[in-house]
């Protein structure tokens, strides 16, 4: 797929403008954090990652999991090692600035997980305040 140089200078400029956001943004993206913790465990094959991160949640695509592991690999967050054999076989891990995103991501995600039942309840009595004030 071709890259207008428009889309890639406004790339560009977003990155020379604030390049902490958007580095945040691809470990925090939707499939960042899920590529990020299973690469924790161990390298895996695209096929083979593309099922883990089924296995968390809702699959994705080859087309997402490729842009984010390009994306994640340019940041230097993740080592790409292509093997000359035939088949070609390529395996995808954490560099160790990768390992360090990753353990942060993962305490993020734990955090969520056991807190998940206060953030319900927060939800749930602000909804209803909401619909109590709709009423009135």
């Amino acid at each position: 797929m071709a890259v207008s140089n428009k889309a890639v200078d406004a790339r560009d400029a977003g990155e020379a403008m604030c390049p902490y956001r958007l580095v945040l943004e691809h470990v925090t993206s939707r499939w960042g954090v899920l590529v990020l913790i299973e690469l924790l465990d161990r390298p895996y094959r695209f096929s083979e990652l593309r099922r883990a991160i089924g296995r968390i949640g809702r699959g994705v695509s080859e087309k997402m999991l490729t842009q984010t592991l390009q994306t994640l690999e340019r940041d230097g967050l993740v080592h790409r090692d292509a093997k000359p054999v035939i088949p070609p076989r390529v395996d995808y891990s954490l560099t160790e600035l990768g390992r360090e995103a990753a353990e942060q991501v993962r305490s993020l995600a734990l955090w969520t997980s056991d807190r998940m039942a206060d953030v319900e309840r927060s939800r749930a009595a602000y909804d209803e305040a909401r619909a109590l004030k709709a009423r009135a």
